[in-house]
């Protein structure tokens, strides 16, 4: 033995090799607790730990989907609202014309009726219908979501929106526009210019519905124009029913990928806490151990 070394008893090396042990143990329950996981690296578990990086990164790019897939759903309600609001505006169209059918019939007051007062004091039924057009292809430009208007065509044509239902693309739905503009439905004195231009009126003159036949013609437009909406409103909600439906699907298969990562890395706390309690209370007993080990040993010195 060196001379001035010191040698610990057998108990007391015992008892620093517990403690040590249950001070180990300690830090990893109390580890496990303030981060709420049993494994928070590789080393803990490999195989468990990237299985849950993998679905909590999935989970994340589904979220970013879901995200996605809300605005994809606002910009289909923004034309179906707009859809609605190009109906009523038809209706209003279909008016004027109920209106005109008098009118002919009216031999005295016709052409004021039609054409509007020539002093400039009364807007006739043919202005009424060219500004009902106007307010329409001005709806119909004011339909846009974030830039993305299923209700216009330009030089690039109507609007094309595709969207990812899944992580790698291979799920997906396109939604196409189409020309919802009064010359792009057709409607008589609509105009011929197929984009839609803001501001534009229609191009009716009063002797475009002096007679019966071309409001005849005028009134058929109008309901071709109907039923091309209602065929589209109808496309518009089916497609909307599958988003909506991809939404909550998406929102409950993130849920399940959180919820298995948690399973395989997640630690319970109550059975931590009750592991924490009973590793403090071991090691106070190992103290107490080791300083009886150490008054064990005063007591032989006394004998000198």
């Amino acid at each position: 033995m060196a001379i001035g070394s010191v040698n610990l008893t057998s108990s007391m090396r015992t008892n620093l090799v517990s403690l040590q042990n249950t001070a180990s143990m300690m830090s990893n329950a109390e580890n496990h607790l303030s981060t709420g996981n049993k494994i928070n690296t590789a080393v803990d578990n490999p195989a468990s730990f990237f299985a849950a990086q993998g679905q909590t990164s999935r989970a994340s790019q589904l979220g970013s989907l879901k995200d996605n897939i809300g605005q994809a759903i606002q910009t289909v309600n923004s034309a179906s609202n707009g859809i609605t609001g190009e109906q009523a505006l038809i209706e209003s169209l279909r008016g004027v014309i109920t209106q005109a059918r008098s009118a002919i019939n009216d031999t005295v007051n016709s052409a004021t009726i039609l054409g509007g007062s020539k002093t400039g004091g009364t807007s006739g039924l043919t202005s009424q219908y060219n500004s009902l057009i106007g307010q329409l292809n001005n709806l119909v430009n004011d339909s846009s979501y974030q830039g993305v208007n299923f209700l216009t065509s330009g030089s690039a044509g109507t609007a094309v929106l595709t969207v990812n239902f899944n992580e790698n693309a291979s799920t997906s739905i396109t939604v196409s526009g189409f020309n919802a503009g009064a010359s792009g439905l057709g409607i008589s004195g609509g105009g011929t210019t197929k984009a839609v231009t803001a501001n534009s009126t229609g191009n009716l003159t009063s002797g475009s519905i002096n007679n019966a036949a071309n409001l005849n013609k005028m009134e058929a437009s109008l309901n071709t124009a109907l039923a091309t909406l209602q065929t589209q409103s109808s496309a518009l909600a089916s497609t909307l029913s599958i988003l909506t439906a991809r939404q909550s699907f998406i929102t409950s298969m993130v849920n399940t990928l959180t919820v298995g990562s948690t399973n395989l890395v997640g630690a319970d706390t109550n059975t931590e806490s009750a592991n924490l309690l009973t590793l403090q209370t071991q090691n106070q007993l190992g103290v107490t151990a080791l300083s009886m080990s150490n008054q064990a040993n005063s007591a032989v010195l006394k004998l000198f």
